[in-house]
Protein backbone atom coordinates (compact mmCIF):
# COMPACT_ATOMS: atom_id res chain seq x y z
CA UNK A 1 0.00 0.00 0.00
CA UNK A 2 1.43 3.35 -1.00
CA UNK A 3 0.83 6.03 1.60
CA UNK A 4 1.79 9.66 2.02
CA UNK A 5 1.94 10.93 5.58
CA UNK A 6 2.01 14.66 6.19
CA UNK A 7 3.48 15.14 9.62
CA UNK A 8 3.13 18.88 9.85
CA UNK A 9 2.01 21.82 7.78
CA UNK A 10 -1.34 22.38 6.06
CA UNK A 11 -1.92 21.25 2.52
CA UNK A 12 -2.13 24.19 0.14
CA UNK A 13 -3.72 24.22 -3.30
CA UNK A 14 -1.69 25.99 -5.98
CA UNK A 15 -3.03 26.07 -9.53
CA UNK A 16 -4.78 22.72 -9.12
CA UNK A 17 -1.87 20.86 -7.50
CA UNK A 18 -1.16 20.01 -3.89
CA UNK A 19 1.86 21.14 -1.97
CA UNK A 20 2.69 21.45 1.70
CA UNK A 21 3.92 24.24 3.81
CA UNK A 22 7.71 24.07 4.23
CA UNK A 23 7.56 21.61 7.12
CA UNK A 24 8.07 17.86 7.27
CA UNK A 25 6.64 15.50 4.68
CA UNK A 26 7.36 11.76 4.89
CA UNK A 27 7.30 10.10 1.49
CA UNK A 28 6.68 6.36 1.08
CA UNK A 29 10.36 5.68 0.42
CA UNK A 30 11.30 7.05 3.83
CA UNK A 31 8.73 5.18 5.90
CA UNK A 32 10.24 2.79 8.45
CA UNK A 33 8.93 0.75 11.33
CA UNK A 34 9.64 2.98 14.29
CA UNK A 35 9.24 0.36 17.00
CA UNK A 36 10.34 -3.29 17.03
CA UNK A 37 7.72 -6.01 16.94
CA UNK A 38 6.46 -6.94 20.35
CA UNK A 39 7.42 -10.40 21.52
CA UNK A 40 4.92 -13.22 21.45
CA UNK A 41 3.60 -13.93 24.91
CA UNK A 42 4.87 -16.92 26.84
CA UNK A 43 1.29 -18.19 27.02
CA UNK A 44 1.01 -18.15 23.22
CA UNK A 45 4.38 -19.87 22.83
CA UNK A 46 3.44 -22.53 25.37
CA UNK A 47 0.11 -23.15 23.64
CA UNK A 48 1.87 -23.57 20.29
CA UNK A 49 4.41 -25.92 21.83
CA UNK A 50 1.64 -28.03 23.39
CA UNK A 51 -0.29 -28.07 20.13
CA UNK A 52 2.64 -29.59 18.24
CA UNK A 53 4.15 -31.70 21.04
CA UNK A 54 2.32 -34.51 22.83
CA UNK A 55 5.39 -36.09 24.44
CA UNK A 56 5.64 -35.09 28.10
CA UNK A 57 9.41 -35.65 28.13
CA UNK A 58 9.92 -33.40 25.10
CA UNK A 59 7.73 -30.73 26.65
CA UNK A 60 9.80 -30.87 29.82
CA UNK A 61 12.99 -30.67 27.77
CA UNK A 62 11.84 -27.38 26.29
CA UNK A 63 10.90 -26.11 29.76
CA UNK A 64 14.39 -27.05 30.96
CA UNK A 65 16.03 -25.21 28.08
CA UNK A 66 13.79 -22.22 28.76
CA UNK A 67 14.95 -22.16 32.40
CA UNK A 68 18.61 -22.31 31.40
CA UNK A 69 18.17 -19.62 28.75
CA UNK A 70 16.44 -17.25 31.17
CA UNK A 71 19.23 -17.77 33.69
CA UNK A 72 21.93 -17.04 31.12
CA UNK A 73 20.08 -13.96 29.92
CA UNK A 74 20.16 -12.63 33.48
CA UNK A 75 23.84 -13.48 33.77
CA UNK A 76 24.74 -11.68 30.54
CA UNK A 77 22.44 -8.69 31.07
CA UNK A 78 20.10 -9.70 28.26
CA UNK A 79 16.31 -9.95 28.06
CA UNK A 80 15.18 -13.12 29.90
CA UNK A 81 11.76 -13.03 28.23
CA UNK A 82 13.28 -13.04 24.75
CA UNK A 83 15.88 -15.69 25.55
CA UNK A 84 13.33 -17.77 27.42
CA UNK A 85 11.02 -17.82 24.41
CA UNK A 86 13.85 -19.12 22.23
CA UNK A 87 14.35 -22.00 24.64
CA UNK A 88 10.66 -22.72 25.14
CA UNK A 89 9.86 -23.02 21.43
CA UNK A 90 13.11 -24.33 19.92
CA UNK A 91 11.99 -27.96 19.50
CA UNK A 92 8.24 -27.48 19.12
CA UNK A 93 8.22 -29.04 15.62
CA UNK A 94 10.55 -31.94 16.45
CA UNK A 95 7.88 -34.52 17.24
CA UNK A 96 6.04 -34.04 13.94
CA UNK A 97 9.11 -33.36 11.78
CA UNK A 98 12.05 -35.15 13.47
CA UNK A 99 14.48 -34.91 10.52
CA UNK A 100 16.36 -38.21 10.83
CA UNK A 101 18.14 -37.37 7.57
CA UNK A 102 19.47 -34.10 9.04
CA UNK A 103 18.24 -32.09 6.08
CA UNK A 104 19.29 -28.45 6.18
CA UNK A 105 16.13 -27.32 4.38
CA UNK A 106 13.33 -29.65 5.48
CA UNK A 107 11.73 -30.77 8.74
CA UNK A 108 13.15 -29.76 12.16
CA UNK A 109 14.12 -27.00 12.77
CA UNK A 110 13.52 -25.31 9.41
CA UNK A 111 9.87 -26.34 9.22
CA UNK A 112 9.19 -24.89 12.64
CA UNK A 113 11.03 -21.69 11.80
CA UNK A 114 8.82 -21.24 8.73
CA UNK A 115 5.76 -21.51 10.95
CA UNK A 116 7.16 -19.03 13.46
CA UNK A 117 8.19 -16.61 10.71
CA UNK A 118 4.66 -16.66 9.29
CA UNK A 119 3.43 -15.76 12.78
CA UNK A 120 5.81 -12.80 12.96
CA UNK A 121 8.38 -14.09 15.43
CA UNK A 122 11.58 -11.97 15.71
CA UNK A 123 14.43 -12.94 13.42
CA UNK A 124 17.06 -13.20 16.17
CA UNK A 125 15.05 -15.96 17.85
CA UNK A 126 14.55 -17.73 14.52
CA UNK A 127 18.27 -17.60 13.74
CA UNK A 128 19.09 -19.00 17.18
CA UNK A 129 16.67 -21.88 16.64
CA UNK A 130 18.20 -22.69 13.27
CA UNK A 131 21.70 -22.47 14.70
CA UNK A 132 21.08 -24.95 17.50
CA UNK A 133 21.01 -27.71 14.86
CA UNK A 134 24.55 -28.00 13.52
CA UNK A 135 23.33 -29.59 10.29
CA UNK A 136 21.32 -26.46 9.41
CA UNK A 137 24.52 -24.72 8.38
CA UNK A 138 23.37 -21.52 10.10
CA UNK A 139 26.22 -19.95 12.10
CA UNK A 140 25.69 -19.09 15.75
CA UNK A 141 26.59 -15.41 15.69
CA UNK A 142 24.67 -13.99 18.63
CA UNK A 143 25.07 -14.67 22.33
CA UNK A 144 21.51 -15.97 22.35
CA UNK A 145 22.27 -18.49 19.62
CA UNK A 146 25.44 -19.64 21.36
CA UNK A 147 23.62 -20.04 24.66
CA UNK A 148 20.79 -22.06 23.09
CA UNK A 149 23.27 -24.45 21.53
CA UNK A 150 25.25 -24.65 24.77
CA UNK A 151 22.33 -25.60 26.99
CA UNK A 152 20.27 -27.79 24.63
CA UNK A 153 22.16 -31.09 24.85
CA UNK A 154 23.35 -30.39 28.38
CA UNK A 155 19.84 -30.12 29.82
CA UNK A 156 19.16 -33.61 28.45
CA UNK A 157 22.25 -34.98 30.16
CA UNK A 158 21.35 -33.30 33.45
CA UNK A 159 17.81 -34.67 33.25
CA UNK A 160 19.06 -38.19 32.55
CA UNK A 161 21.47 -37.97 35.50
CA UNK A 162 18.65 -36.93 37.82
CA UNK A 163 16.32 -39.68 36.60
CA UNK A 164 18.73 -42.48 37.58
CA UNK A 165 18.89 -41.18 41.15
CA UNK A 166 16.59 -43.05 43.55
CA UNK A 167 14.96 -39.72 44.41
CA UNK A 168 14.78 -38.55 40.79
CA UNK A 169 15.68 -35.14 42.14
CA UNK A 170 17.86 -32.41 40.69
CA UNK A 171 18.82 -31.53 44.23
CA UNK A 172 21.00 -34.64 44.30
CA UNK A 173 22.78 -33.78 41.05
CA UNK A 174 25.93 -31.67 40.73
CA UNK A 175 28.53 -30.97 38.06
CA UNK A 176 30.74 -33.80 39.26
CA UNK A 177 28.01 -36.42 38.89
CA UNK A 178 27.07 -35.11 35.43
CA UNK A 179 30.71 -35.17 34.30
CA UNK A 180 30.97 -38.77 35.50
CA UNK A 181 27.91 -39.77 33.48
CA UNK A 182 29.20 -37.80 30.53
CA UNK A 183 32.24 -40.09 30.36
CA UNK A 184 30.01 -43.16 30.20
CA UNK A 185 29.25 -43.48 26.49
CA UNK A 186 26.52 -46.03 27.17
CA UNK A 187 24.61 -43.55 29.32
CA UNK A 188 22.09 -41.26 27.61
CA UNK A 189 23.36 -42.24 24.18
CA UNK A 190 21.23 -39.61 22.50
CA UNK A 191 23.20 -36.77 24.08
CA UNK A 192 25.99 -35.48 21.86
CA UNK A 193 28.95 -35.02 24.21
CA UNK A 194 30.92 -33.11 21.59
CA UNK A 195 28.13 -30.54 21.34
CA UNK A 196 28.16 -30.08 25.12
CA UNK A 197 31.89 -29.34 25.08
CA UNK A 198 31.70 -27.16 21.95
CA UNK A 199 28.76 -25.24 23.37
CA UNK A 200 30.68 -24.21 26.47
CA UNK A 201 33.66 -23.20 24.34
CA UNK A 202 31.56 -21.05 22.01
CA UNK A 203 29.82 -19.41 24.94
CA UNK A 204 33.19 -18.71 26.54
CA UNK A 205 32.47 -20.42 29.85
CA UNK A 206 34.25 -23.09 31.88
CA UNK A 207 32.64 -26.50 31.29
CA UNK A 208 32.26 -27.47 34.95
CA UNK A 209 30.91 -24.03 35.81
CA UNK A 210 28.56 -24.22 32.83
CA UNK A 211 27.20 -27.59 33.94
CA UNK A 212 26.57 -26.38 37.48
CA UNK A 213 24.98 -23.18 36.21
CA UNK A 214 22.50 -25.15 34.12
CA UNK A 215 21.78 -27.51 37.02
CA UNK A 216 21.02 -24.55 39.27
CA UNK A 217 18.73 -23.01 36.63
CA UNK A 218 16.85 -26.28 36.28
CA UNK A 219 16.57 -26.71 40.05
CA UNK A 220 14.59 -23.47 40.19
CA UNK A 221 12.01 -25.18 37.94
CA UNK A 222 12.42 -28.68 39.36
CA UNK A 223 8.72 -29.12 40.15
CA UNK A 224 7.70 -28.18 36.60
CA UNK A 225 10.28 -30.59 35.24
CA UNK A 226 9.13 -33.44 37.48
CA UNK A 227 12.57 -33.57 39.04
CA UNK A 228 11.98 -32.34 42.58
CA UNK A 229 11.77 -35.79 44.11
CA UNK A 230 8.09 -35.59 45.00
CA UNK A 231 6.92 -37.93 42.26
CA UNK A 232 8.86 -40.95 43.51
Amino acid sequence: MQLLFLVAGPLLMTRGSWRTSPLVCLLPSTLTQLTPMSLPTRADALALMHDYTASESLRKHMLAVEAAMRAYADKFGEDPERWGLAGLIHDFDYERYPNAAHSATEEHPTHGVRILRERGWPDDILQAILGHATYSGVPRETQMAKALFAVDELTGLVTATALVRPSKSLHEVDARSVRKKMKDKAFARGVNRDDVVLGAQELGVDLDGHIQFVIDAMRARAADLGLDGTGV
